[in-house]
């Protein structure tokens, strides 16, 4: 079992009229047990692949083919695993009904199965339209023969937009299908929509990136499949209690992606308890940023403001405490805890990101070269060197700490769709202390 544990950093003084309490929530999972290995966890990946017309242009299928190749490559013996084309219809590649094993669409695999696996895959065509709800749908139903914990991933690659169903037939199938397994997206080229891609792998807890050229498809999918084969945990819960009259403002992963799931919240075993899926987990840090609004107190009163737990299989099994004291002393209240300030910053990064790429489509410079302007500025301060090498890419920087930039009318598009994916990616924050440490019982298990 992956063992767990949680650190809680968080502003705890609030001045006599203070109502707002906000926390970051550190979630480390060590010792993970490898996909396909863990007793009794079952895994199921499902690698989904556009199979249009379009992945004819620039040897885009021939590249498919040798980068589904090298995921296949990588899947652990033992892991469940199946190959879908996709078209105006998804169509199963491998295996076929008659493999030895077969079970609801996949098979588990070792030297044989991945053999025939790369053989079945060597006669993948383009041709036709695209139709993401049926891709979804058939990931849906491959991974429907298998239990509710095991761990269930689906690569889904595309390199155009949803052309072949009107968009309520995809928003139909992200509202059947959401919870049922984990989605990463990736858009090949230039022709993909970074919102639609976006959408989907929101709606399934999972990532959405860009793979610019077509020979960088290998590299990524075995780096995809890599990853998936290091997850232990099918699923794990955030559980977050308030206490009565409290408001639970919001929950938001913010590191090592921006990933609010406030909307996500599910009943817990009480009125006054929320829990937020947050996925299928290997040896891995992530970060979440928690806030809740209580009610004012006397100077010198204390309150437990929230409970932080994880939760597996309905069990919790680490948890934090997030504290709010009332002072006079401006000493106290005044000060930030660096945590919550740091990841403050990366959010409203992503946000003048995004404000600034949507005002540059509407052709509105001046918000663009404002927004984007105080991104520059964020993301040196936050010391986020990747975000801005990206946004160089886009604007003209003259000085980075004041965020005065200059629209660059001829920026590649490959590059503008990079600086979008990739806006809500985080740089961490180590702990520097002051934080609440777990309490007795709420560490590692």
């Amino acid at each position: 079992m992956t063992g767990f544990s949680v650190q809680v950093f968080s502003n705890e003084y609030l001045p006599p009229d203070g109502t707002e309490v906000h926390a970051v929530v550190t979630v480390i999972a060590d010792g993970t047990v490898p996909t396909g290995t863990a007793p009794g966890v079952e895994a199921i990946e499902v690698l989904v692949l556009d199979a249009s017309g379009s992945m004819q242009a620039d040897g885009r299928i021939q590249e498919a083919r040798r980068a589904l190749a090298a995921a296949v490559n990588q899947i652990r013996d033992g892991v469940w695993f199946s190959v879908v084309a996709g078209t105006e219809e998804a169509r199963l590649v491998y295996p076929p009904p008659s493999t030895p094993g077969y079970h609801s669409g996949a098979v588990r695999a070792d030297a044989d199965t991945r053999a025939r696996a790369l053989d079945a895959i060597r006669g993948v065509r383009a041709g036709g339209g695209t139709a993401m709800s049926t891709w979804l749908a058939a990931a849906a139903g491959i991974v429907a023969g298998f239990p509710a914990n095991a761990i269930r991933h689906v690569l889904f690659v595309t390199d155009g937009k949803n052309e072949s169903e009107p968009p309520s037939a995809l928003r139909g199938a992200l509202e059947q299908f959401q919870g049922r397994f984990q989605v990463d997206c990736r858009g090949v080229g230039a022709k993909w929509s970074v919102e639609e891609l976006r959408t989907i792998a929101q709606a399934f807890l999972g990532t959405v990136d860009i793979i610019p050229e077509p020979q960088e498809m290998a590299e990524e999918f075995a780096a995809i499949m890599n990853a998936a084969m290091g997850k232990g945990v099918a699923s794990v819960q955030l559980r977050v209690w308030t206490p009565q009259h409290a408001e639970l403002l919001f929950v938001k992963q913010v590191a090592p992606v921006i990933e609010d799931l406030t909307g996500r919240a599910q009943p817990g075993p009480n009125p006054l308890t929320r829990d937020f899926p947050t996925g299928a987990w290997g040896a891995e840090e992530r970060d979440y940023h928690v806030a809740v609004r209580v009610r004012a107190a006397g100077v010198g009163e204390e309150m437990l403001a929230a409970r932080i737990s994880l939760v597996i299989d309905g069990n919790p099994i680490s948890q934090g405490m997030v504290k709010a004291t009332w002072s006079q002393d401006e000493q106290l209240t005044a000060r930030i805890n660096p945590e919550v300030a740091h990841y403050t910053g990366q959010q409203e990064l992503a946000e003048a990101i995004a404000d600034g790429l949507a005002a540059r489509q509407a052709g509105d410079e001046a918000t663009a070269t404002t927004k984007l302007g105080r991104a520059v500025q964020l993301a040196s301060e936050a010391g986020n060197d990747a975000t801005t090498k990206l946004l160089a890419q886009v604007v003209e920087i003259d000085n980075a700490e004041t965020g005065t930039v200059r629209l660059k009318r001829d920026a590649e598009v490959l590059d503008v769709m990079a600086l979008d994916t990739r806006s809500t990616k985080t740089t961490r924050v180590r702990p520097a202390g002051g934080g609440a440490a777990t309490p007795p019982g709420g560490g590692t298990s």
